[in-house]
């Protein structure tokens, strides 16, 4: 099998699980890496070996790089990929997309374009739990799909995040930041969404933050912290989600729970790859655990990038790509436009439902 070389652009706190990942594929090659900190690019280079840490420019006009993962800000995640494609190379960016609309189909334009593929995080659902709830579901176990309910809730990353400002910007907060594992798990089990309805608030006009090193500083919020809508699934499922950083005592919701005409599933949390995965069945007592079906249960954060590479070098379809990452912002957006306008968000885009993935043992080292 050819290899991929691959190049990451930002080398900050999420960085590192993607360096340290990478080289168990035998189909990748991480070759150089980038930031506007040049001290932390090296950094990052000498304890990951990788080869060369440069400059954004110099990573873009190598011509050995095929694709280049974004790390960078949400708030310059499109700007950064349309460079990416000017450069003919492929992108794999964190979520989300982009922060707006315009700005993600551009990206998506700009890659037909150029004959090049997109791929977005979050690539979670590719792990042992989430596939082992969608081989329940596809092999009839629960049924019919009827409902579903996802919760993400918590006091707020000021409490430990040493740099939190940015996730009370424009393009932040719980919807944005992990929204996405929960919308991508929901379309990964039940297929695209249909239409939404959204309810949302900025509960707390200002934050303190509680962590070192800027404790004692003041944000200023500026994008809503508690949403609460309904998801209609072309499928005919309901689902519900709320997201909040404004739960200061916690919760004990499950993260997410799929109702069918034979019985309950129980979801792991769709930040993580593993397990539990627990399933009640219809006029059953209890809830039983279900073996996973797959051994990659670690922390796989980059498996996305694998699968793309693998699709790209075989003429295949890869699962974390672009149109699934659009039809998740747009429904993000689709829950705040809602709240806004206090009507039904139809969504306009769609995607196809991720095929099943199996752990492809030929590609890691």
């Amino acid at each position: 099998m050819r290899t991929m070389k691959i190049g990451i652009i930002g080398c900050g706190y999420i960085s590192s699980i993607y360096m340290e990942n990478i080289p168990a594929y035998k189909h990748l090659s991480l070759k150089a890496c980038a930031d506007l900190d040049s001290e932390r690019a090296r950094s990052q280079a000498d304890q990951y070996g990788i080869p060369k840490a440069c400059t954004v420019q110099e990573l873009l006009g190598d011509p050995e790089i095929d694709l280049v993962i974004n790390l960078t800000l949400p708030k310059v995640h499109a700007e950064v990929c349309l460079q990416i494609l000017e450069a003919g190379k492929h992108v794999y960016v964190e979520k989300p997309l982009a922060i707006s609309l315009q700005e993600a189909k551009q990206v998506l334009d700009k890659a037909q374009e150029k004959g090049l593929l997109v791929g977005g995080a979050p690539d979670t659902f590719l792990g042992a739990g989430i596939q082992t709830a969608l081989h329940l579901i596809e092999n009839g176990e629960i049924g019919i799909p009827i409902g579903a309910s996802a919760f993400v809730i918590s006091r707020g990353h000021e409490h430990w995040h040493p740099n939190p400002a940015f996730y009370y910007e424009k393009g932040g907060g719980p919807l944005f930041d992990m929204g996405p594992y929960y919308l991508t798990t929901m379309i990964a089990l039940l297929g695209p969404i249909q239409r939404i309805a959204g309810s949302a608030r900025i509960s707390y006009p200002e934050r303190t933050i509680l962590s070192e090193p800027n404790a004692g500083q003041k944000i200023t919020v500026s994008t809503e912290t508690h949403i609460a809508g309904t998801i209609d699934f072309a499928s005919g499922a309901i689902g519900t989600l709320t997201s909040s950083f404004d739960a200061f005592g916690g919760s004990t919701l499950p993260p997410i729970e799929i109702y069918g005409s034979e019985g309950t599933l129980l979801v792991p949390d769709p930040n993580n790859f593993g397990g539990p995965v627990r399933l009640r069945k219809k006029d059953e007592e209890n809830f039983t655990d279900i073996s996973l079906i797959s051994s990659f249960q670690e922390n796989g954060r980059g498996i996305g990038v694998a699968d793309m590479a693998y699709a790209i070098l075989n003429g295949k379809t890869h699962r974390a790509n672009g149109q699934l990452a659009f039809h998740v912002l747009e429904a993000m957006h689709g829950f705040l436009t809602s709240a806004r306008d206090g009507v039904y968000h139809y969504m306009e885009s769609t995607c196809l439902k991720p095929e099943a993935f199996v752990r492809n043992e030929q590609i890691f080292s």
